[in-house]
């Protein structure tokens, strides 16, 4: 190896041992600035310094007579001193051609004399050095004093290795101190030796008040005996039973307040004997907040009754003890009506008047639960007779009689309640609660504000109707679900104008299925927003094959579910098969029930108002059977009016029938709505439909529901232009 490559890799190993004491470029220290300035007053000269020599630079970590804060390494003299473990003295530096031109000579401070010592590691690095120096030359200067100037460098370096030593105790120290964490350090007789500042925080000491105190001052009194007990079995060399482990326990604040902190304790031993340390944490917020976690996982946050959570645990708790008891269910008969026209704020107000009602008609021993929305529950401990279970639904019932007043406002609801019996009925909770379920179903069947105990076969129609909903969801996945149409025709001409798409389920056992044989099921089912979806994608498709083959387009109906209104995006729906399958809006007519105007809610205002701005028309079906009111004719943008087949069934021998479908004609016809009577079957039908002024009919007169390729055959006397007048 060349001497070249022998001197880099030294000088790189004496940088790499500069860097590791970490003092180059720091802060002035008093350590070093007094040792410069105890060398100026030995020596009698008016400079000290202590320098360190990096790659390029000199660095000055300590000053005395001047202020110089670095130089280059190439205009220095200590990078001549850390050559040799000798001091290095230069009597006049004008006269060594070495030094005659360095800044420091020629200019400020105006060195003319120089002694310096290198700062040797004890590896034999040499980092930097400790010198002196003076404006006047100096010819003279002895062994002894270079003897005392090497010692005093050798001092310099004692200090920088307790500096380094002391780094990562200053590092932890600065850590402890900045950090959230609370620390806590302790000797053997549990005096404080430390405290970092988020304990001071913590505990509302300073620090004078807690170095040097028992630990006691944090515990609470009636712990302090145990605790004690703990740490002088510690002491004497047993384990501690805490070591490792994060435990909860209560503090103590100087202001004499209790809390709860989680701790964390370590134990060791040095040459002092044993230590201990803790990290600590306030833990007050998590108490609170577990607090009302468990307020609310056992408590209805609106009504402060138990919630559905909190009854299913007594329930199972009085079951496991063989108790006998009742359970009812109930739910509100009219609720949604009060949300849907005052909105969540009135009925919330009104179901906490409820909450507040109830239990004073119910046993003390009863637990009055909401479930979530309107359905509520009751646990009757001991309600072995059905007569018991009984007469509590009926109190319930009772209750209701009484109308509620709240926000200003008068409400008439009622209440359908099913119950069951344990044992008899269920044996676990969750069966009880099915079999009351069961019941409620069966009342509210029964028109509501009626009383229901639970029978076997209840269960049975449940599951069947259950089955049947997940048959259809198979159904739709195998594309048995088919479309049937059924035409509509201008009563004065017999002319066909349009056709309604009725489904049909090809049934791989039972055959072809009329709506009636599953529609109930699938109308209270998830599954009736796929089918309907569905339903209005296939009519879409064929609309666009019958223009496809040249036929003259007709109008098309479509029926919807409630669900495909309260989806939200029933009309970006329609348009989307609108544009996939290039339609006419026109031509496309939306069926919907009073069960849709019931809600009366802005939500289903808007989607139909969207229909209408999409340009297709939209027919209210079945109106009259049921609870629909005028105002909804006037509300909703529709453009026709389907008078429902049961006043068309008796129009001939009911003049009652005849006058409301008369009137239901001229009511159409003056809101400027298209008619179209439902049901007509028979020449008479007909003719007194045509004398009463009714435009349009439908039914089998003019032909049943058929498939798509049997329509064809009506397309022959099909005119377009008449059809949009019609």
């Amino acid at each position: 190896m060349s001497d070249a490559s022998s001197m880099d890799i030294a000088e790189r190993k004496r940088l790499d041992a500069l860097d590791r004491f970490r003092i180059a470029g720091t802060s002035p220290e008093n350590r070093f600035d007094r040792i410069c300035r105890f060398a100026s007053e030995l020596f009698s000269t008016r400079m000290a310094f202590v320098t360190l020599i990096e790659e390029d630079r000199q660095w000055f970590k300590a000053c005395s007579g001047t202020e110089i804060q670095q130089t280059t390494r190439g205009e220095s003299f200590c990078d001549h001193t850390i050559r040799t473990d000798a001091v290095l003295v230069v009597p006049d530096a004008r006269a060594d051609a070495r030094f005659s031109d360095l800044p420091i000579v020629t200019g400020e401070p105006f060195i003319r004399f120089y002694a310096g010592a290198p700062l040797i590691t004890s590896d034999g690095h040499r980092l930097g050095a400790l010198c002196i120096a003076d404006t006047q030359v100096r010819e003279q200067f002895s062994e002894r004093e270079r003897h005392a100037l090497a010692g005093l460098a050798a001092m310099v370096m004692e200090h920088m290795e307790i500096r380094r030593e002391g780094i990562p105790n200053a590092t932890a120290a600065s850590f402890a101190n900045a950090t959230d964490l609370s620390m806590i350090t302790c000797d053997p007789t549990g005096r404080i030796e430390f405290v970092n500042q988020a304990v001071l925080d913590m505990f509302g000491f300073s620090r004078n008040e807690m170095i040097g105190r028992s630990i006691d001052m944090i515990v609470p009194e009636r712990f302090r005996a145990a605790h004690n007990a703990g740490l002088s079995r510690v002491a004497a060399g047993g384990q501690s039973k805490l070591k490792g482990k994060t435990v909860e326990v209560s503090a103590l604040r100087k202001d004499g307040a209790e809390f709860p902190i989680e701790i964390a304790l370590s134990v060791w031993r040095d040459e002092r004997g044993m230590g201990m340390g803790a990290i600590i944490k306030d833990i007050s917020d998590r108490r609170d907040r577990d607090v009302r976690l468990l307020r609310l996982a056992s408590q209805d946050t609106l009504t402060g009754l138990c919630n559905r959570h909190r009854f299913e645990d007594l329930l199972r708790e009085e079951l496991g003890q063989g108790t006998q008891l009742g359970v009812l269910l109930f739910d509100l008969d009219g609720f949604k009506d009060v949300n849907d026209r005052l909105g969540h704020a009135v009925g919330d107000a009104l179901l906490q008047a409820i909450a507040v009602r109830l239990p004073a008609v119910l046993d003390r021993h009863a637990t009055l639960s909401r479930f979530g929305g309107d359905e509520f529950a009751v646990l009757l401990p001991g309600a072995a007779d059905p007569r018991a279970a009984h007469e509590a639904a009926n109190a319930v019932i009772d209750a209701f009689k009484t109308p509620f007043e709240v926000a200003g406002h008068t409400f008439r609801v009622g209440a359908s309640v099913g119950f069951a019996l344990a044992p008899n009925h269920g044996s676990d909770g969750e069966e009880l609660i099915a079999s009351a379920d069961f019941a409620l179903y069966r009342a509210k069947q029964a028109g509501g504000r009626v009383v229901r105990m639970f029978e076997p076969t209840m269960r049975t129609e449940r599951v069947a109707r259950r089955a049947l909903r997940d048959e259809l969801l198979r159904a739709l996945d195998r594309k048995e679900l088919v479309l049937h149409y059924q035409p509509q025709v201008i009563i004065e001409t017999g002319e066909v104008f349009g056709v309604e798409a009725l489904i049909r389920w090809q049934h791989p056992e039972r055959g072809l299925l009329a709506p009636a044989a599953f529609l109930p099921a699938l109308e209270q089912s998830s599954v009736a927003l796929d089918v309907g979806f569905w339903v209005l994608d296939e009519a879409a498709r064929q609309m666009a094959a019958w223009n496809a083959a040249g036929y003259p387009p007709i109008k098309m109906g479509v029926n919807l579910f409630p669900a495909q209104v309260r989806a939200g995006n029933l009309a970006r729906a329609v348009g989307d098969v609108i544009a996939r399958y290039e339609l006419d809006p026109r031509f496309l007519e939306i069926e919907i029930t009073e069960t849709i105007t019931l809600n009366d809610d802005d939500q289903s205002l808007e989607s139909i108002q969207a229909l209408r701005d999409l340009g297709v028309g939209v027919a209210f079906d079945d109106f009259g059977t049921g609870y629909a009111s005028l105002g909804s004719l006037q509300r909703y943008p529709l453009t026709t009016l389907k008078i429902d087949r049961s006043f068309v069934r008796d129009l001939l021998a009911k003049p009652r029938d005849a006058a409301i479908t008369r009137a239901l004609i001229m009511l159409s016809r003056e809101l400027g709505l298209k008619t179209v009577a439902e049901g007509i079957e028979t020449p008479e039908q007909e003719a007194a439909l045509r004398s009463m002024g009714c435009e349009a009919g439908q039914g089998y007169r003019y032909g049943r529901a058929m498939p798509a390729d049997a329509v064809a055959e009506l397309f022959s006397g099909i005119h377009p232009q008449r059809l949009l007048r019609a």
